[in-house]
């Protein structure tokens, strides 16, 4: 049986592809002459399952959506302080060229906008780099989100540098301020450089994805950066990502996105996965018209909204029976799904509603398929506090769910591996 997803990414291509509104970005003119009717769409899921439909093999230029990934670089690089002392995460709500900085501090308010872009660019790698060894690692950073090696366009490069009048004035501001401390005009020629990367829609799909998995490529199992930056860089795209669109895009699509005037743009859905379409015709906002209207769809249809919170923790106990048998009576709560705090808070109150009379209980985790730090430490507790009320706690875990537990002072807990 043919897979559906590639079919239904070709349908909703099919129903965007008459929308002629928008253009390419004209202020650069190697991006002007782009080819406007091109059209594609990626999904690649956290396990590395890689979906395509139209144009998506074919090489555009990355642009802005090269920033939240150059600020996770920049994250891990130089830790979060430095980063934060020059870079802010207040949404700006102007155009991505804007020179927007705090009037006290000289900081730019995000680094989605071009301000912030050129300082996070400035951060990237190791204090103390030259320019051209902290492209390479700008260059080789994001390579190892897309899972493959990746390379400038020149030509572009050259285009953009040529017309980059804006961001060197911006470049300059920040070097006023000393948010900048080395020649701006250099910062300015790596950030071009940056944006000059040429991607596919498939490539940006596994940028994506390796956000929407913590951090690990799919593809390469590489943990590019850890958790703690991804869950940095995901806020700052939810707030940030669309620049003075965000409002709209939160409230309609409400996946962290980010676009770029080539015509890219992507989502990261935290735990599923990553989105990537290209068209070149961009609105008023330089945002791609027909790819607002692709993850429009995509959220409608698919429920992907990260306020569409499906009622997971009434669902966790799965059943909560008891059982006679040679030695007894035995209660068992058998548990399922994804377990985190309001999982865990069910967990508990259904254990407390219960009371448990009975010698022996029974927790039984073989069906439940992940568990946060909180969860389990809520669930070894659970197992203390029965064992001191003298109840013999066996913990059903066939894979290991739970490695090591230890429900602590006064707790007893025995592991099978099958109820």
């Amino acid at each position: 049986m043919r897979s559906i997803v590639p079919d239904y990414l070709n349908e909703a291509l099919g129903d965007v592809e008459a929308v002629a509104s928008g253009e390419p970005a004209g202020y650069i003119p190697e991006l002007a002459l782009a080819d406007p009717e091109r059209l594609g769409a990626v999904f690649a899921t956290v396990d590395g399952e890689v979906y395509g439909a139209g144009d998506s093999d074919v090489e555009f230029t990355i642009q802005s959506i090269s920033k939240p990934f150059t600020y996770a670089l920049a994250l891990s690089d130089r830790g979060f302080d430095p980063v934060l002392a020059r870079v802010g995460v207040e949404p700006s709500g102007e155009a991505f060229n804007e020179i927007s900085l705090e009037s006290d501090t000289g900081r730019p308010r995000n680094p989605m906008i071009n301000a912030g872009a050129i300082t996070t660019h400035s951060l990237a790698g190791a204090e103390g780099l030259r320019p051209a060894e902290r492209v390479e690692r700008v260059v080789q950073g994001l390579s190892a989100f897309a899972g493959r090696q990746l390379k400038v366009d020149e030509m572009v490069c050259a285009s953009e540098m040529e017309n980059a009048h804006r961001n060197l004035a911006i470049a300059h501001m920040l070097r006023s301020h000393g948010i900048l401390t080395e020649d701006p005009r250099a910062v300015v020629e790596g950030y071009v450089r940056q944006c000059s990367v040429l991607v596919t829609a498939r490539d940006l799909a596994m940028m994506a994805a390796t956000l929407a998995n913590r951090g690990v490529n799919p593809l390469s199992n590489e943990q590019v950066v850890d958790q703690a930056v991804v869950r940095q860089v995901l806020s700052v795209m939810a707030t940030c990502g669309m620049y003075d669109a965000a409002g709209d895009w939160a409230t309609q699509v409400g996946i962290p996105a980010k676009s770029g005037v080539a015509g890219g743009l992507i989502g990261a859905l935290p735990g599923q996965l990553g989105i990537a379409t290209f068209s070149p015709r961009l609105d008023a906002h330089g945002n791609s018209v027909r790819g607002v209207s692709l993850f429009e769809r995509f959220s409608s249809d698919m429920g992907l909204h990260v306020m569409e919170v499906p009622p997971a923790a009434r669902a966790v106990v799965r059943s909560n029976r008891v059982r006679a048998g040679a030695e007894g009576m035995t209660r068992i709560f058998r548990l399922q799904g994804g377990i985190r705090f309001a999982g865990a808070e069910r967990i508990v109150r259904e254990v407390l509603e219960s009371a448990p009379s009975e010698p022996r209980v029974v927790l039984d985790v073989s069906l439940v398929h992940s568990i946060d730090d909180v969860a389990r430490r809520m669930l070894l507790e659970v197992a203390r506090r029965l064992t001191l009320d003298g109840h013999e706690v066996v913990l059903v875990d066939p894979e290991a769910m739970i490695p090591a537990p230890d429900p602590g002072d006064g707790g007893r807990l025995t592991v099978v591996s099958e109820l």
